[in-house]
């Protein structure tokens, strides 16, 4: 029996968007816009607009989430949902009576509400208006709308996360077209990057200068901290995986718990020409609004190789001038995904924050196994039979275990999801919740995972 310590968190995360849908919303996010645009970029043509019905059934989905066990959950307020004027953050007085009916019930159930401000839905308006996170004017508005959140919340709610993800803004707007609106613009990238940081400092002074951190109040921000493995040691291969991790993962990390960016990583992008622009005063802001916790989002690894090409060759500037993607043979995949699973990488992240990252408190934010067509695997009971589930979330559990025992900080493991729930372009493609959920019916049935998981929570340990 491998016990977890007194009062971890046990829990899942998902997202307003992707859970609340588009419903009774005055403002589109970049993801609505581009479902109207475009719906046939997305899996089966399903959109934000068939999201799992949270929005009206969020008494009996967080009484299923109790049943399961669960004692916290992130999720997050949609911008496009409080907000009236984006411009003078005037809110929308039906979504903080919603917002406070969910908290409550929350509450009442034994969950820990966790909430993230900014979940990949920026308001589109302000993207067209404004360029969106390339702008500063954006960073501001998006501060504006925190203060409100915490002004209407944060009486009841105690931890707040500014970013989920903020490097797939980057990555999915800016470089490889997976998002809206699917630039290829390196030196805007950097930009966006920097913004991003920017908003979490600015967020986190505001929250501190204001008073909202008295009374046991923490914020945070939640990044996909997977860990760079170089394909062998040679040089060139661990050039690769240095400059991946500076990319990848420092570029946000650093700032949040450090108060900087990393020398190199500033020194290179001078050096190409592409470095972000900076005002009076940054420098200072960034070393001393730093996060009070960490959440990490884990998946698969990042295995990289030296590049094909040249990094000194002639074109458009792309991070990947300095890496390429290395697929190691024999390794062991999430075929359905294309995901490669690496359970160790959970004990190098615990590693890595205990002896690099100040030791910091942190949280598994997200892991998760997603699974293509699901009910091949119901029973005759209607209940999906997710033995593969509950092996993968063993094996992470393991290696989390043994990171905590060698003395890392974490305090929590939250799955993605709690609930089958929408997700972007690949809408329901791939199931990751604890809790199958029929589209059609919007009939919700916990999978065998769930209650396995409960006996987990139950006893705070593993066997």
């Amino acid at each position: 029996m491998r016990q977890f310590p007194e009062n971890f968190w046990w829990g899942a995360a998902t997202s307003g968007p992707q859970s609340e849908g588009r419903f009774d919303k005055k403002h589109k996010n970049m993801f609505d816009y581009w479902y109207d645009m475009e719906p046939e970029a997305f899996y089966n043509y399903v959109g934000p607009d068939t999201a799992s019905n949270f929005y009206n059934s969020y008494v009996d989905d967080i009484a299923k989430m109790k049943e399961i066990g669960l004692n916290s959950l992130r999720t997050s307020i949609q911008w496009t949902r409080l907000i009236n004027d984006l411009e003078t953050n005037t809110v929308n007085l039906q979504a903080v009576a919603y917002y406070n009916r969910v908290i409550d019930t929350f509450l009442e159930n034994g969950i820990r509400p966790i909430f993230n401000l900014h979940h990949f839905d920026l308001p589109v308006e302000l993207y067209h208006k404004y360029g969106g996170w390339e702008s500063r004017k954006v960073v501001e508005l998006f501060v504006g709308f925190a203060e409100k959140c915490f002004q209407y919340f944060g009486d009841r709610v105690k931890e707040w996360v500014v970013h989920n993800e903020p490097m797939v803004v980057v990555d999915g707007e800016y470089l490889y077209q997976f998002h809206y609106p699917k630039l290829v613009d390196g030196k805007k990238a950097v930009q966006v990057a920097y913004h991003l940081n920017l908003a979490t400092a600015k967020t986190i002074q505001l929250y501190r200068e204001k008073g909202f951190a008295k009374d046991g109040g923490r914020i945070g921000t939640v990044l996909n901290l997977t860990p760079t493995y170089a394909a062998s040691e040679e040089k060139e291969d661990q050039d690769a995986a240095r400059f991946a991790e500076l990319w990848n993962n420092k570029m946000f990390l650093e700032p949040a718990v450090h108060g900087h960016f990393p020398e190199e990583l500033v020194s290179v992008l001078e050096k190409d020409g592409v470095l972000w622009q900076t005002e009076d005063g940054d420098e200072e802001l960034f070393a001393t609004n730093t996060v009070d916790f960490l959440g990490v989002n884990f998946y698969h690894p990042n295995r990289v190789k030296r590049p094909d090409i040249s990094p000194d060759s002639v074109g458009d500037w792309l991070p990947t001038r300095y890496y390429d993607n290395y697929d190691m043979p024999g390794r062991r995949m999430n075929i359905d995904k294309g995901w490669e699973i690496y359970p160790k990488a959970l004990y190098d992240i615990a590693v890595n924050v205990r002896d690099n990252y100040k030791n910091i408190p942190w949280f598994v934010s997200e892991n998760g196994m997603g699974v293509s067509r699901e009910e091949r695997f119901m029973d005759e009971n209607g209940q999906i039979q997710d033995d593969y589930r509950i092996n993968f979330i063993k094996e992470h559990l393991d290696w989390l275990h043994k990171g905590i025992q060698e003395g890392s900080n974490c305090f929590g493991y939250h799955l993605w999801t709690p609930i089958d729930c929408w997700s972007w372009t690949n809408a329901y493609r791939n199931r990751y919740g604890l809790i199958s959920n029929d589209i059609h019916t919007q009939v919700k049935t916990i999978k065998k995972s769930g209650y396995w998981l409960k006996g987990v929570i139950e006893k705070n340990a593993i066997d």
